[in-house]
């Protein structure tokens, strides 16, 4: 059966503009790394041929000795641009549509592997071409003319190279915004200045705080939680987080001017495994709650107390469903291997939030939506409908179209967690984490479900 994967971005430029690069296929590796090559075998237009070659000395050279041409099947200018590639046993279809909203252009990319190859070329070819989509169009949109207005605002995003805040980059950029990332290593290939810092010191990277327009900061930094809860790991995520939001701290003081605004990064976490409470921004914290979860998360928030800023946010976030995310790929992950049954009693709760809602939940917060104003404070960042992990994996079975699987005892996750390096905890333990301040503030989910998040995010 064909499976479709699909990213959509909402652009603020004309689909004209866009098509410009977008309608010619030569221009592919210009805007997406994955792609060496294209040689078009006419003017792009509907029944035009070519060849691609996609990155890598392996599939280059595997590619570009046995692969047919691709044909262009669809070219509606300033629409619609469909390249269809013969595959062994199977077909790859690329199809990108411009569609015109509220003053710009929403980008849909759709990517369709059909035929018996479609599971072996869709992990080979599928998962390069669709690396960091949402950077792409990025480099699509610079190429077309993008550029930030005079009075946009500028956003410094700490932590801004991981999976997070690649996406957060890519939303903001694409809108117009300029993005600033603050990274311990740079990373070449992203589109934004990048000011490399050691996440403990006031240095040089302090300068991208100097702007002569508006500024946010939104710290993002810290180590992954995924890892052994042993002391010198929780340790370590201590301090990553909070020596970090430390030093942007005092580099806030050195300027002349509060920033704008400020989003700091929480988790609905620091309530540890909250049973049946239903956890709000009034919730109390537990005492002393899990050191590996309210031990980090506590002193992560209280770091940023005394910053120089006219608008805080702590925005305690749950679980991000995204494609690109180590936990929805976890997820996805152990399901197709038959691992899809319920953990432990089952009962635990699940908060979650559709990364498109989260986004939404962070423009808002950087004033950026007329709509909604969110007062500062804690914000709780996570669906109004979280569910127990039993119906969390009943639903991504069936989203995966895989059969009943059996429940995994405590005692074997726990054992497993070894191996995979991971805490066992986080499958173990669970809150019911609602926001108040969301419904009150007239915030609307796009997502409100899982059963429509997952039918967003994974492959149709």
């Amino acid at each position: 059966m064909p499976r479709t994967t699909t990213y959509t971005r909402w652009i603020a430029l004309p689909p004209q503009q866009l098509w410009a690069v977008l309608g010619d296929p030569a221009r592919w590796p210009e805007w997406n790394p994955a792609v060496t090559a294209v040689t078009l075998h006419g003017t792009p237009a509907a029944g035009v041929t070519g060849d691609y070659l996609p990155r890598g000395r392996v599939t280059e050279a595997v590619h570009g000795r046995l692969a047919k041409p691709f044909t262009v099947s669809t070219f509606v200018p300033d629409r619609e641009i469909t390249l269809e590639q013969p595959e062994p046993v199977g077909a790859m279809r690329m199809r990108w549509v411009l569609t015109p909203r509220d003053g710009g252009t929403e980008l849909s990319q759709q990517l369709t592997f059909s035929g018996a190859s479609a599971a072996v070329m869709r992990k080979v070819v599928g998962d390069l071409l669709q690396t960091d989509a949402r950077t792409c169009f990025v480099r699509l949109a610079q190429l077309a003319g993008l550029r930030p207005t005079a009075d946009a605002l500028t956003v410094v995003i700490a932590g801004g190279t991981g999976a997070l805040g690649r996406t957060l980059a890519a939303d903001l950029s694409c809108r117009g915004h300029r993005v600033v990332i603050l990274t311990r290593r740079a990373v070449p290939e992203l589109p934004y200045p990048q000011y490399e810092w050691d996440g403990r010191t006031v240095g040089a990277w302090a300068d991208a705080l100097r702007n002569p327009g508006r500024t946010a900061l939104i710290n993002l930094a810290g180590k992954l939680v995924d890892c052994r809860p042993t002391t010198r790991n929780i340790a370590e995520l201590r301090r990553s987080r909070v020596d970090s939001t430390r030093a942007l701290v005092a580099a806030s003081k050195t300027l002349d001017r509060p920033l704008d605004h400020w989003i700091q990064a929480g988790t609905t976490a620091i309530w540890a495994d909250a049973g049946e409470l239903r956890c709000t921004e009034a919730t109390p914290l537990p005492e002393p709650g899990l050191p590996q979860m309210t031990g980090v998360a506590e002193p992560w928030e209280a770091a940023s107390d005394g910053a120089n800023t006219a608008h805080r946010i702590i925005l305690r976030t749950s679980i991000v469903l995204d494609p690109d995310a180590p936990a929805l790929k976890r997820l996805v992950g152990l399901t197709k291997m038959g691992l899809g049954g319920s953990v432990g009693s089952g009962r635990q709760w699940f908060s979650w939030i559709h990364v498109e809602d989260w986004l939404a939940i962070v423009r808002a917060g950087l004033g950026l939506d007329p709509r909604v104003t969110l007062p500062d404070g804690v914000l709780v960042a996570a669906t109004d409908f979280p569910v127990r992990n039993k119906e969390l994996m009943t639903t991504l079975r069936r989203r995966l179209r895989r059969p009943w699987s059996p429940p995994t005892p405590a005692l074997a996750l726990a054992v497993g967690a070894i191996f995979l390096r991971t805490d066992p905890a986080l499958g173990l333990t669970g809150r019911h984490a609602t926001s108040e301040v969301l419904r009150h503030s007239g915030f609307r989910f796009r997502y409100p479900t899982l059963d429509e998040a997952l039918s967003d995010l994974l492959p149709r």
